[in-house]
């Protein structure tokens, strides 16, 4: 209660002491190609953890994001998360699949060629479920958690670093970070740019759709993003 009373506590500030950065609408669409390593175990609540051997494997996002210049109101962002590999165990093989969708409610704080900065917060809906050859749990609950983005730019060179976190709120062990470069190309109709990075999606979480895991991918990515 705590934890969902400072993050109203947050929105409510910045709704009221901020704008959207934005003059005019925009729209905003992007994919990314993940080559991810997987690590971890889980099981059905109140069974033993096996040791697994997965595959590494490639992921993949695909998003689109509004922003608008009406105040008070966020911007949103959707975001796509394809993310699931193979595996076996000295008793078994099958699929893990942690594959979600990002609702992202979020204000921009600061927008312009030096820094910007996004803040805001996000429902993690999974879609996704444990594969065994003696059984299939499916894993389609839902996590609330903070959203930034953060961007510090080098003027007329059009390179950038930038920061995307998610942390759970309510299972406070899962995360969803990237870290990287981007290369941003000014066009008369669209903005495109260029990205790179590492990205790691931590899954700790206990009697979650009625199973304990301990998942983690990470590996690094790239990516494209269009702005218009």
């Amino acid at each position: 209660m705590k934890k969902v009373l400072l993050v109203s506590s947050l929105f409510a500030a910045m709704a009221a002491g901020s704008a959207s950065a934005d003059t005019l609408l925009g729209f905003k669409v992007g994919a990314d190609y993940w080559m991810a390593d997987t690590s971890g175990t889980f099981a059905n609540e109140g069974a033993i953890q096996p040791n697994y051997n997965f595959d590494s494997s490639s992921q993949g996002s695909l998003w689109f994001a509004f922003e608008h210049p009406i105040p008070l109101i966020p911007n949103v962002l959707v975001r796509e998360n394809r993310v699931k590999d193979d595996y076996s165990s000295a008793a078994t093989s099958g699929k893990v699949d942690l594959s979600n969708t990002d609702y992202v409610l979020y204000y921009e704080l600061l927008d312009n060629d030096l820094v910007s900065l996004d803040v805001g917060g996000a429902y993690k809906l999974m879609h996704g479920s444990y594969r065994t050859t003696l059984s299939n749990t499916d894993i389609d609950s839902g996590i609330v958690m903070a959203y930034a983005n953060a961007m510090v730019g080098i003027p007329g060179l059009g390179l950038f670093g930038f920061a995307d976190v998610m942390a759970g709120l309510n299972e406070t062990s899962v995360h969803d970070v990237q870290l990287g470069l981007g290369w941003k190309f000014d066009g008369a109709l669209l903005d495109t740019s260029v990205r790179v990075g590492y990205r790691q999606f931590n899954f700790d979480a206990n009697d979650f759709s009625g199973a304990n895991s301990d998942l983690k991918f990470d590996g690094v990515f790239a990516g494209v993003e269009l702005d218009f």
